[in-house]
């Protein structure tokens, strides 16, 4: 069947919108958040609900077209987006609802953390969700989810109590730990391989509205004794602080390089800001912004570092320890970075979604340590080949101090067979579970499990 016949025969019955090429609003919906990423897919899907996207999933195989899903649109590889297929895009996908008696949370496909935030909020409850708050629920949560309280309550994935999928062949099932069991345990850290999440729905827990948190920096010149008190600082911390640091170019314009200290603590006010008080007493640092903050301010607090449109190139790892060599190596690269709009930022992992056994979600970096992020980003074109190769080479230069595991959703386009950093001893399962789930490997657009 042609295309013409092909959406003629769906469109009185799609909720949602078919944008082609020539329609309004097909290159807005085209873009997602990384400014590099210039896809132009044959088709557009909007979906409205799971049965819009079970009939773009059934029009993507009568058409024979690769297909691309998009929730937030955050993916820093641009996977969202595909040439010359569909897309099927969840974005108007906004419906949430919270029941603060049970304190769980469901939400559709195209939810984005800073939404489902503020619905949970209203009752004083929280979920692990992402540290920038313009990504969606989706794509974090099946790829893993870390966040604010995943020292406290584990990732988003571990929060997670079903999400109805619809599945290569345009079925809509529910999975959970008691139906499509193995589904379930697969969508846990599996990504895309396995199916489109229509909703997801969490458990809640009560935090906020106002915890402990923000920001300290200090002059990059003190950045390798900052980050080995964040270093010792971290074998210590209870489960209710989540710990980062940051390597980045002052906001204001000035061009001062910085390193700062990012924390939250989700317990009582008075807990938290008595836990982080050694954070704001180390040093002499030139911003301090850590106190007293909405948990909703937090989720947006480095919003502003990561404007959409930017050109962005990422390379991440887990470290195999942050030693005094390793941070040498990270304060010199990032003193050669070439772009103010760049970063290097060192994720600590622990507490209780470092304790979850490694076979027991399909998630594998079940790890207690540190996780470098190497972040170029710039708004230059020309400036393409530059930005890329300063974070090429800062990965490079780590290598040594590499460990072997990478956390799904930091991936790029570009890496060469990641498949065994990413899913680890979990990934010959999951490629059964490809098997059954996805024989032709029709949701192939990801980090793929290939088929069996």
């Amino acid at each position: 069947m042609s295309m013409t016949a092909s959406l003629e025969q769906l469109m009185p019955s799609f909720s949602g919108r078919l944008l082609q090429p020539a329609d309004a609003g097909y290159d807005a919906a085209r873009h997602v958040h990384n400014g590099l990423i210039d896809k132009r897919p044959t088709l557009i899907a909007q979906c409205l609900g799971a049965a819009d996207i079970a009939d773009a999933v059934k029009l993507a195989r009568t058409l024979d077209l690769e297909v691309a899903v998009r929730g937030g649109g955050h993916n820093v590889a641009g996977r969202a987006v595909v040439d010359d297929g569909l897309m099927i895009d969840l974005a108007p996908m906004k419906g949430i609802h919270v029941d603060p008696a049970v304190r769980t949370a469901r939400a559709q496909g195209g939810v984005l953390w800073k939404e489902l935030n503020r619905e949970t909020q209203l009752h004083g409850l929280a979920t692990t969700g992402g540290v920038v708050s313009t990504t969606g629920i989706a794509g974090l949560t099946l790829g893993g989810g870390l966040g604010w309280l995943m020292p406290k309550y584990g990732l988003a994935l571990d929060n997670l109590r079903s999400a109805e999928m619809i599945l290569a062949d345009g079925r809509i099932v529910r999975a959970s730990e008691d139906e499509n069991e193995d589904l379930f345990w697969a969508i846990r850290g599996g990504g895309g391989n396995f199916g489109i999440a229509a909703s997801l729905e969490y458990n809640l827990h009560a935090v906020g509205p106002i915890i402990a948190g923000g920001v300290v920096a200090h002059l990059a010149q003190n950045a390798p004794d900052v980050l080995r008190f964040f270093r010792d600082t971290c074998t210590s911390l209870p489960d209710e602080i989540m710990l980062v640091a940051g390597l980045q170019t002052a906001p204001d314009g000035s061009g001062a390089k910085l390193v700062g200290l990012v924390g939250a603590h989700c317990g009582p006010l008075a807990e938290g800001e008595a836990a982080l008080k050694p954070i704001k007493a180390f040093g002499q640092p030139v911003m301090d912004m850590m106190g007293p903050i909405p948990y909703c301010a937090l989720n947006g607090i480095i919003d502003g570092a990561f404007p959409k449109g930017a050109l962005n190139y990422w390379k991440a790892s887990f470290l195999a320890d942050l030693s005094d060599e390793a941070i040498a190596v990270i304060v010199d690269r990032f003193n050669a970075c070439p772009s103010p709009m760049s970063h290097i930022i060192v994720e600590y992992f622990h507490g209780a979604a470092s304790r979850v056994p490694v076979n027991q979600t399909a998630f594998a970096a079940r790890i207690t340590g540190f996780n470098v992020v190497i972040i170029s980003q710039w708004l230059d074109p020309a400036e393409n080949d530059t930005h890329i190769a300063w974070g090429r080479d800062t990965y490079t230069a780590l290598a040594p101090h590499l460990g072997s595991a990478r956390y799904l959703n930091y991936l790029g386009a570009d890496e060469t067979d990641p498949q065994s950093a990413a899913y680890g001893p979990n990934y010959p399962r999951l490629r059964e579970l490809k098997t059954k789930y996805d024989p032709d490997n029709f949701f192939r657009g990801n980090v793929n499990i290939r088929p069996i």
